[in-house]
């Protein structure tokens, strides 16, 4: 993505680099309903506990949070649904070749808005052990002593 075009962040995922080591970042669209693209819209979703597998040749969101809209009717979407994540089927491949002999993980890293089309960035990641986490928050609070003066 280039900076002159016109990106709306609606959710993130703060723990995901937390609790991962994100090795490759890929863009995919996302199958949802207009009751949904309401929601995420007014900023109603929570990708914290999601994740990304390959079923049979196609590659689904589990467990991400987009509250039912406020203004919907009986026609209104479960919030926990299972969401089709739209991506070429080379990269489909490859990322089920990945997820398969590397034992890396799928995670959604942001869901967001470009050119008007609701989009989420999944990051293919290899899962932190303690130690790592402890040493991450460690360089960090370094860099931000550093930062302070």
């Amino acid at each position: 993505m280039s900076e002159t075009e016109q990106v709306q962040i609606l959710a993130r995922n703060r723990q995901a680099t937390h609790n991962y080591f994100i090795q490759e970042r890929l863009e995919a669209g996302i199958a949802l309903l207009g009751t949904e693209v309401r929601s995420l819209r007014q900023g109603r979703a929570n990708l914290k506990d999601s994740y990304a597998l390959v079923r049979r040749g196609e590659v689904w969101l589990l467990n991400c949070h987009i509250s039912p809209y406020s203004h919907g009717n009986l026609n209104n979407h479960d919030p926990l649904r299972d969401r089709k994540l739209l991506l070429h089927r080379e990269e489909i491949r490859r990322l089920e070749r990945q997820v398969r002999q590397s034992g890396l993980t799928l995670v959604p890293l942001q869901l967001y808005l470009h050119r008007g089309r609701v989009k989420v960035e999944l990051g293919v990641g290899k899962g932190k052990k303690l130690y790592d986490k402890r040493e991450s928050i460690k360089k960090r609070d370094l860099d931000r002593e550093a930062r302070r003066g």
